[in-house]
């Protein structure tokens, strides 16, 4: 059996992310292919939980930025045990809303912690695992803080973090997209909704339209 492929939609706050890989696995099932649709954290019980310690304030006092970056990897651990590498062993392809490239961004370049030290956090969680293709929806700190106004009744804690973390974390994810180029593809998430979905099609077609994934 043909493993599935293993697509993450990466970037920051306000990019439009969520709405993308939605509207990429309504494009995916319908070309016929087995898919799994996820996201991180959550994702598995486990990781649902996490996600609620993580993004809404629920404990009485501020969580330690290691506290955060420990959490990340748990819930990730958790779901590519339990659900992403068994979908791709069975040939299923797994869209899957941030991975590990957002604790290299978040963590590494947002808090400051040390990316070598990260990225083997991230091996031991995943047991090496890695997206086939990361699409990096990348926008301008303004028009991410502009989008999060509008829904500020629903802003969470890493939402509400200073202008200068948002500053870091972009220039982070350009970074590492400019390190893993063949990995990696960056769009400008300025464009309309139909643009931007229909230059992410194209890029998944074009990675795997003719591959081992296409069957």
């Amino acid at each position: 059996m043909k493993r599935g492929a293993f697509i993450t939609l990466e970037g920051p706050e306000g990019c439009g992310k969520t709405t993308q890989i939605q509207r990429l696995a309504e494009r995916v099932r319908a070309s016929g292919r087995p898919l799994l649709l996820t996201r991180e954290p959550g994702g598995t019980r486990t990781g649902e939980a996490i996600r609620q310690l993580l993004q809404h304030d629920s404990s009485d006092a501020e969580m330690n930025p290691r506290t955060e970056t420990l959490l990340f990897c748990a819930s990730r651990a958790q779901i590519v045990a339990q659900v992403i590498r068994p979908a791709l062993e069975q040939g299923t392809w797994v869209l899957c809303d941030r991975f590990t490239d957002s604790t290299l961004a978040y963590q590494g370049y947002g808090r400051g912690f040390a990316l070598d030290e990260l990225r083997a956090m991230n091996r031991f969680a995943t047991g090496g695992l890695a997206p086939d293709l990361t699409i990096l929806l990348d926008v301008p700190v303004e028009e991410s803080f502009r989008r999060l106004a509008a829904r500020a009744a629903q802003s969470d804690r890493i939402e509400r973090a200073a202008r200068e973390f948002h500053e870091r974390l972009r220039a982070g994810y350009l970074e590492l997209a400019a390190a893993e180029p063949a990995r990696f593809q960056v769009l400008n998430s300025l464009a309309s909704l139909e643009q931007t979905s229909a230059e992410i099609w194209r890029l998944v077609q074009q990675r795997f339209g003719a591959s081992e994934y296409a069957g």
